[in-house]
C-alpha cells in the first residue's frame, strides 16, 4: 500500500513539472523585437502574429558619462560608455525578456543613431556582434515589418563607427572648449563643433546688417490704357535706347519726365511663350523643417516631434495603430517604385491621367541617401479621411507631407506669358502678363518661399500689337533704398548649414534648440537675433579657435563622418588628426587669454532697497532685473519691456508680457488700478480700443478665479470636518482612559 502511495506521488510531481516547463515555455517569446520607443513598440506588435514580444530600449542605453570626459586620450581615444543613470531595472527586463527569448532583433531607427543603439543593446545583451540580429524599416506598414523581420542583417559597424566618430569628437570639443568659457567669460556657458558654427552664421550676418548702407534707388512706372479693350496695365521703366537704366536720384527722375512727358507711347515688341513649372521634390528632412516654419508656423523642433509620432504610429478609425509616413530623417528625394504606383492610382482616380507624371528626382551628391525621401505609407489614407484621428498639429504636418509628396508625381502647370516692350521717345517701358493656362501639380500643393510671398497666377495684359498706339494715363516714381539681408529665421537658418555641408538631417533640430536655451540666440517673432552673450562667446571663439567654427573645416569633418560610414574611413583616424592642434590652442587660449568682461545692461529701475539702478539679467525662465549691490543687496523684480504706442484708453506706458504658453499680450501699467486696457494686438497709433476681447479674457480669468475659490472652499470644508471628527475621537479615547 505505502509502495502504490509513493509511486501515485511521484508520477504526480512528475505531472506537475512537465505542465510547469510547458506553461514556461508558452510563456517564453518565440521572438523579441527591441525598438526605441512604446510608440514605435505599441504599433509594430499589431502587425506581428506568433509568440513575439515587442518592447521599447527608450532611446539610447549607454553612453559616455556625464560627469566626466569618459574618452581616453591616451589610449587612443577609447570611449568609456557606461549603462545610463536611472535605466537599471530597464535594462534588468530587457535581459530577462532576451534570455527567454529564441530569437532576438534589433529594430531600431534606420540611421547611424539608431544602429549605435543597436550595437549598444547586442553588447548589454551579449549578443555577438556577427550576429544576425538586426532588422530596420523605413516605413511602419505591417508588409514592411513582416518583409524586414524574414531578412535580418549583422550590424553594420561602419555606420556605427560614424556615429562613434561624431560622439566622441563633439565630447572631446564641448568638454574642453567650455570649461575656457566658464573661465574666461562666465560659468553655464558651452561650445560645440556644429552649434558654434550655427550662432557665427547668425553673428556674421546681424554684422552685415549693421554695417550695410542703404542705396537710394528710383522705379518709373507707366499706367497705360489700351483704347481697343478699354483695358489698363501698368509698365515698368526699363532704359534707354534699348540698354538698361538704373535711376539713382530724383534729379534723374525728372530728367527722364521732362523727355518723356509729351512722348507718344508705341508698342515696339510683343512675345508671347509658354512657361511651365515643375513640381518640387517629395520632403527631406531639412525642406520638411522650412515648408513647416514657412506654410504652417512650427519650429523645428515642434516639427521633428510632430513628424515622429506620425512615423511611430497613430490609432486611425477602423484600422488601429498605422504608421502615417516614412522615415523622417532622410537627406534624399529618392521615391521606391511601391510608393510611385500607389500614387500614380490615387493622381489618376482623382485628378485623372492628364495630371500624372512618374518624376525622378536627383539627390544631392553630398547626401546620404539611405532612405527614401519623407512621403504617406498609404495614399488611400487621405488626410481629410482621417482628420478626426489626427490632433490638430498632426493633421497639418501630415496633410503637407501627403500633399507634396503627391504633387511630387504631377505634371507641370503651363502659363502662357507675354512680354511687351514699348518706346517713349526714346526711353523703353517694359510689361510682363502672365495667365495660368493649366494648373496641374498646383491643384494640390504650391511651395512656399522665404518671403512669405506666392506667385499670382495671374498678370493681366491686354493683347496688344506691334507698332500699336497705347495712351499714357499718368506716371508715378517710386523712391526705395536697397536692403541689408534678411536676418536668420530657422527655416533659412536651416537651408544655409545645409547648403554650406554643415550637420545632418539628424542634428539641425537639436543644433537651433541648444543655442536658443544657452541665450546665444533669441527670437525676435521669426527672426534669429544674437544676444550680447552669442556675440561675446562668438569673438572669443573665432579668435582663438578658428578651426572649430570655420565653415570650410566643421563641413570638412562631416564628410570625414560619411567617409567613416561607407568603411573609406578609420573613425580614430579622425580623432588622432583633430586632436594635437586643438590641444595647442586650447593651452595657448588658457594661458594668454584675458577674463571677458560681459557688462550687464543698466535699467532705468531704481533699487528700491539701496538706490542703485538695477541691472538686467538673464535666468532661466528669461530677463529680470537684479541690484548690481549683490550679494549685499539681494533685491529683484520682473523685466518689464514696454513699447513707444501710448495706452489708447489713458496713454500711459504699454507693457509687452506672455502668457504661460509663451504668447504676448499688451496692457497698461495702470491695469488694474486706473486702466482696463489690455489686448492680445499691438495698439496702433488712433485705434479706438474696444474692451470686448478683456471681456473674453476677463471672463475666463474669473472662471478659473471661482473654480479656484470653490475648490479651496470645498477643501477648508473637508479639513474643518476631518478636524472636528479626528478631536471628537480623541476625546471619546481619553475620557474612557
Amino acid at each position: 500500500m505505502q509502495e502504490f502511495i509513493g509511486k501515485e506521488l511521484m508520477n504526480r510531481v512528475a505531472n506537475l513539472i512537465c505542465y510547469k516547463i510547458d506553461y514556461t515555455k508558452k510563456l517564453m517569446a518565440d521572438k523579441l523585437i527591441i525598438v526605441e520607443s512604446p510608440a514605435k513598440a505599441n504599433t509594430i506588435k499589431k502587425f506581428l502574429g506568433g509568440n513575439t514580444k515587442v518592447v521599447a530600449s527608450m532611446g539610447h542605453i549607454r553612453d559616455l558619462p556625464k560627469s566626466k570626459l569618459g574618452v581616453n586620450i591616451e589610449n587612443d581615444f577609447e570611449p568609456e560608455y557606461i549603462n545610463i543613470r536611472g535605466k537599471g531595472d530597464l535594462i534588468k527586463s530587457l535581459k530577462k525578456d532576451a534570455k527567454s527569448a529564441k530569437t532576438v532583433y534589433l529594430a531600431t531607427d534606420p540611421d547611424r543613431e539608431g544602429e549605435a543603439i543597436a550595437w549598444h543593446l547586442a553588447h548589454i545583451l551579449e549578443i555577438p556582434e556577427d550576429s544576425v540580429c538586426r532588422v530596420t524599416f523605413n516605413e511602419i506598414t505591417k508588409e514592411t515589418v513582416q518583409e524586414s523581420i524574414k531578412k535580418p542583417r549583422t550590424i553594420d559597424m561602419n555606420l556605427t563607427d560614424a556615429q562613434q566618430a561624431r560622439r566622441v569628437l563633439d565630447r572631446i570639443v564641448g568638454y574642453k572648449m567650455s570649461p575656457v568659457l566658464w573661465k574666461k567669460v562666465r560659468r553655464g556657458l558651452s561650445a560645440g563643433r556644429v552649434q558654434s558654427v550655427a550662432v557665427k552664421l547668425i553673428v556674421d550676418r546681424e554684422e552685415e546688417i549693421e554695417k550695410f548702407i542703404p542705396e537710394e534707388y528710383w522705379n518709373i512706372y507707366a499706367e497705360l490704357l489700351d483704347e481697343k479693350t478699354n483695358k489698363k496695365f501698368e509698365a515698368k521703366f526699363y532704359g534707354k535706347a534699348g540698354k538698361k537704366q538704373e535711376i539713382h536720384s530724383k534729379e534723374e527722375v525728372d530728367k527722364i519726365l521732362f523727355a518723356i512727358k509729351k512722348a507718344t507711347y508705341i508698342v515696339e515688341d510683343v512675345k508671347k511663350s509658354e512657361k511651365k513649372r515643375t513640381p518640387a521634390p517629395p520632403f527631406t528632412t531639412s525642406t520638411m523643417q522650412q515648408e513647416a516654419s514657412r506654410k504652417i508656423g512650427f519650429s523645428i523642433k515642434k516639427t521633428m516631434s510632430v513628424a515622429q509620432g506620425l512615423y511611430e504610429g497613430v490609432k486611425i478609425q477602423d484600422k488601429g495603430t498605422v504608421g502615417l509616413i516614412t522615415y523622417m530623417r532622410t537627406d534624399s528625394t529618392r521615391i521606391s517604385e511601391e510608393a510611385r504606383a500607389t500614387a500614380k492610382t490615387y493622381i489618376t482616380e482623382t485628378y485623372g491621367k492628364d495630371y500624372y507624371e512618374n518624376r525622378y528626382y536627383k539627390t544631392n551628391k553630398e547626401a546620404q541617401d539611405a532612405h527614401e525621401g519623407i512621403r504617406p505609407t498609404y495614399a488611400e489614407l487621405e488626410p481629410e479621411k482621417i482628420k478626426d484621428s489626427l490632433t490638430k498639429d498632426q493633421y497639418k504636418l501630415y496633410k503637407l507631407i501627403y500633399n507634396r509628396f503627391m504633387a511630387s508625381q504631377m505634371v507641370s502647370a503651363i502659363y502662357d506669358t507675354m512680354s511687351v516692350t514699348i518706346n517713349a521717345n526714346d526711353y523703353t517701358f517694359k510689361a510682363n502678363g502672365q495667365n495660368l493656362k493649366f494648373k496641374g501639380f498646383m491643384t494640390l500643393y504650391v511651395e512656399g518661399n522665404d518671403n512669405g510671398q506666392e506667385e499670382a497666377d495671374s498678370t493681366s495684359i491686354p493683347a496688344l500689337e506691334v507698332n500699336q498706339e497705347v495712351k499714357k494715363k499718368k506716371l508715378n516714381a517710386k523712391q526705395s533704398f536697397t536692403e541689408p539681408p534678411a536676418r536668420y529665421t530657422e527655416a533659412s537658418l536651416v537651408k544655409e548649414l545645409e547648403a554650406k555641408g554643415i550637420g545632418r538631417p539628424s542634428t539641425y533640430s537639436p543644433t537651433i534648440t541648444t543655442i536658443l536655451e544657452r541665450r546665444y540666440i533669441e527670437k525676435e517673432k521669426k527672426q534669429l537675433v544674437p544676444t550680447e552673450l552669442g556675440e561675446v562667446v562668438n569673438k572669443l571663439l573665432t579668435e582663438n579657435f578658428g578651426d572649430i567654427v570655420d565653415v570650410e573645416f566643421t563641413a570638412k569633418v562631416e564628410t570625414e563622418f560619411d567617409e567613416v560610414a561607407s568603411g573609406k574611413e578609420e573613425w580614430k583616424q579622425i580623432l588622432r588628426d583633430f586632436y594635437p592642434p586643438f590641444e595647442n590652442e586650447l593651452e595657448k587660449v588658457d594661458k594668454e587669454l584675458e577674463h571677458v568682461k560681459l557688462e550687464d545692461e543698466v535699467s532705468d529701475v531704481q533699487c528700491d532697497k539701496c538706490g542703485r539702478m538695477m541691472v538686467v539679467k538673464m535666468g532661466r525662465f528669461g530677463k529680470f532685473l537684479a541690484c548690481p549691490g549683490y550679494p549685499e543687496c539681494k533685491n529683484v523684480k520682473p523685466f518689464v519691456v514696454t513699447i513707444d504706442e501710448p495706452c489708447p484708453v489713458c496713454g500711459g506706458k504699454v507693457q509687452v508680457r506672455k502668457t504661460k504658453r509663451k504668447r504676448n499680450y499688451y496692457i497698461c501699467e495702470n491695469n488694474p488700478k486706473s486702466c482696463n486696457y489690455i489686448s492680445w494686438n499691438k495698439p496702433k497709433k488712433g485705434e479706438v480700443w474696444t474692451p470686448e476681447e478683456v471681456k473674453e479674457e476677463g471672463s475666463t480669468t474669473t472662471k478659473r478665479a471661482r473654480k479656484t475659490t470653490k475648490t479651496a472652499t470645498k477643501k477648508a470644508t473637508v479639513k474643518k470636518k476631518t478636524t472636528k471628527k479626528t478631536t471628537t475621537k480623541k476625546a471619546t479615547v481619553k475620557k474612557k482612559e
